[in-house]
């Protein structure tokens, strides 16, 4: 088991930045694929970034790309997600996910390839 702890959302400024964090429990952290996914309100959750358990690998939707960074520290068991240049389209509630214990250094893009989830944190973009 993966537990998934995000901080870090709030209300910001359109053209503002944040950071969240989600910090990870229960299993051994560099072998873990890590995700960023969010929802909207009305709107499917959808894909924002991935990483790969190294955290050389890296993969963004388009519509972030260029804007957001990824970044996983397998020092503080901790994945990262920098967001400049906010925009009112990129407000949701923004969720961690993990893979369990994976082979390669590969990203993943699916729900279903993420076997556990954080509770979510809202991210607020005034314009």
């Amino acid at each position: 088991q993966v537990q998934l702890v995000e901080s870090g959302g709030g209300l910001v400024q359109a053209g503002g930045s944040l950071r969240l964090s989600c910090a990870a429990s229960g299993s051994t952290f560099s072998m873990l694929a890590m995700g960023w996914f969010r929802q909207a309100p009305g709107k499917e959750r959808e894909f924002v970034t991935s990483i790969g358990r190294s955290g050389s690998s890296t993969s963004y939707a388009d519509s972030v790309n260029g804007r957001f960074t990824i970044s996983k520290d397998n020092t503080k068991n901790t994945v990262y997600l920098q967001m400049n240049s906010l925009k009112p389209e990129d407000a949701a509630v923004y969720y961690c996910a993990s893979t369990g214990p994976v082979g390669s250094n590969s990203y993943y893009t699916k729900q279903y390839e993420y076997s556990f989830w954080g509770q979510g944190t809202q991210v607020t973009v005034s314009s």
